[in-house]
């Protein structure tokens, strides 16, 4: 990277950092922007970046995601190669600064872009991200399937994170993670830990999952399953003695399940549901939603559901409406639905009762619950 550039990328890294950014946008003709409290601004005293200077971070960036040995005589080529076939290329990278980011660089109006997400600097407990503390039990289990749920930028990777941070400070066993890209790096402690990144470590998430079966893990972490083979794999290797993390992208627990059973045909989805009755542990469906609290952006809301056998009779059977009566009625298990995690933050003054209401799949069972509280003489 040539050097105004570097030193204006390290200028931008330090500027999100001290001022809690949480992204940095970057496109050719365009002053740099960075966003911070949720507004995506220029940022001050910096010129547009020009065609070269966007090459140059282009080529540093992509050039992270490949495998050793690729080197061509032409960087900038084989980059823009890589970039024109795939649309957009995802890595990450640690600054100089030594914070991790994500980036994703893509082309927008015959012009290269580059977003950048700056990650948290360390792992942190669950009752800081404002999860449920029970979550932590899943890190005990010995098999099975585990799923975080929830929109792209709800937290996901960052919840997972701090679930393998624990297993790793904990228990002796191998664990190996399956990413795109590996965003937080873990340092094998009581846990030998290996992160693989698709591209530059792994040709595919399944084919990856595969090989892992392989590799004598214990704990698997797949950064996110969407394809039948993918999810079939993870059921498998759920099956045979290992305990599998993974993301979806669904905003509840029963659409969750609903989810991994549709990807399969027709034909198929009874029998999955079965499988899915015996391997599946739990679902956390999580969301981040606008704070009314000044000074802060985001607050966690969050739906648990842990997998009891009257549950997993439910999901054999295809019966989803009653398993979020089982979520309602299992609040001794740590278990809560969206609508009481909501009310919860309404009533702590955490958000408003116009984002409660808009988040809720029911909003009348929100105000139910904030009401019942009342009652009780609670806050």
């Amino acid at each position: 990277m040539n050097e105004p550039m570097e030193e204006k990328l390290k200028q931008l890294f330090v500027l999100c950092e001290t001022e809690q950014g949480s992204d940095i946008h970057l496109c050719v003709g365009e002053t740099p922007r960075l966003r911070r409290n949720g507004l995506l601004c220029p940022v001050a005293n910096m010129q547009p970046l020009t065609q070269p200077e966007m090459d140059t971070c282009c080529v540093a960036l992509i050039d992270t995601t490949l495998p050793p040995g690729m080197a061509t005589e032409n960087p900038l080529e084989r980059a823009l190669s890589i970039l024109f076939a795939k649309g957009a290329v995802d890595g990450a990278i640690t600054s100089p600064t030594g914070h991790r980011y994500r980036f994703n660089v893509f082309r927008e109006n015959n012009r290269t872009a580059i977003a950048l997400r700056r990650l948290d600097d360390c792992f942190l407990p669950l009752q800081t991200l404002g999860l449920p503390e029970q979550l932590a039990d899943f890190c005990d289990l010995k098999d099975g399937l585990v799923v975080v749920s929830g929109p792209t930028g709800a937290g996901k990777s960052t919840t997972l994170a701090t679930l393998i941070d624990q297993i790793n400070r904990t228990s002796e066993g191998h664990i190996i993670t399956i990413e795109d890209p590996v965003e937080y790096v873990h340092a094998s402690q009581k846990s030998l830990v290996s992160q693989r990144q698709i591209g530059r470590d792994a040709t595919s998430f399944n084919a990856a999952l595969v090989e892992s079966l392989r590799q004598d893990p214990d704990v698997i972490l797949v950064g996110e399953i969407r394809e039948l083979e993918t999810i079939r794999t993870a059921i498998i290797a759920a099956e045979t003695g290992h305990l599998v993390f993974t993301t979806l992208h669904a905003g509840d627990c029963v659409g969750a399940i609903e989810r991994l059973v549709a990807v399969f045909p027709s034909g198929e989805q009874e029998g999955i549901r079965r499988q899915l009755s015996l391997v599946l542990r739990g679902i956390l469906a999580q969301h981040l939603l606008p704070s009314a609290e000044t000074g802060r952006i985001r607050v966690a809301c969050s739906e648990l559901l842990v997998v009891t056998p009257a549950i997993a009779n439910l999901i054999a059977q295809g019966k989803s409406q009653q398993i979020y009566s089982a979520i309602e009625t299992g609040g001794n298990m740590g278990m809560q639905t969206m609508e009481q995690s909501l009310a919860r933050l309404l009533l702590a003054g955490s958000i408003t009762e116009q984002t409660a209401l808009a988040m809720a799949r029911v909003p009348r069972l929100v105000k139910e619950w904030v009401q019942s509280e009342r009652r009780k003489g609670r806050p």
